[in-house]
């Protein structure tokens, strides 16, 4: 079940390895890139022009708006109090918003946005908002800077 019937994929879409992902019942947008060994759940949306790397794993609850990168590892969650028994489970949903970068490795707990053409450094914890621009990086994320002007906007 590398890719069910149920996925919205846009078009050219390109998945490296069909063979090594698991997609169920989630929305990718046009021109998005999927690596391999990358699991998005039910419900989950990506934006457009995206890149998902290798390693990742999305959750339901979790929207990535356009042009995001998502680097290698990068884990989302979507209960704030994980229980083994589902009755006990809440989803609680993560905003990306368009442009964003998340490093390699970095933490997403739920409840959050990242906001736009914000960067999170490699390995990072986010446990609260990013605001629009802003880098963070740590354990848990820290604002290093406060707002800056991506490289491809003037």
């Amino acid at each position: 079940m590398p890719i069910a019937a149920d996925v919205e994929l846009g078009a050219r879409v390109v998945i490296h390895h069909a063979e090594l992902v698991n997609l169920y019942g989630c929305a990718i947008g046009d021109e998005t890139r999927i690596g391999p060994f990358v699991e998005i759940q039910r419900g989950a949306r990506i934006g457009r022009r995206c890149k998902i790397s290798s390693h990742t794993f999305i959750c339901e609850g979790v929207t990535i708006d356009d042009e995001v990168f998502v680097g290698h590892g990068v884990m989302f969650t979507n209960d704030r109090f994980p229980r083994a028994t589902a009755e006990d489970w809440k989803l609680v949903p993560t905003r990306v918003e368009s442009g964003a970068s998340i490093g390699s490795g970095a933490v997403i707990l739920c409840g959050v946005t990242i906001g736009a053409h914000a960067l999170v450094g490699a390995g990072a914890v986010v446990t609260h908002d990013v605001p629009a621009g802003a880098v963070v990086a740590g354990v848990p994320a820290r604002t290093l800077v406060s707002t800056r002007t991506p490289a491809h906007e003037p």
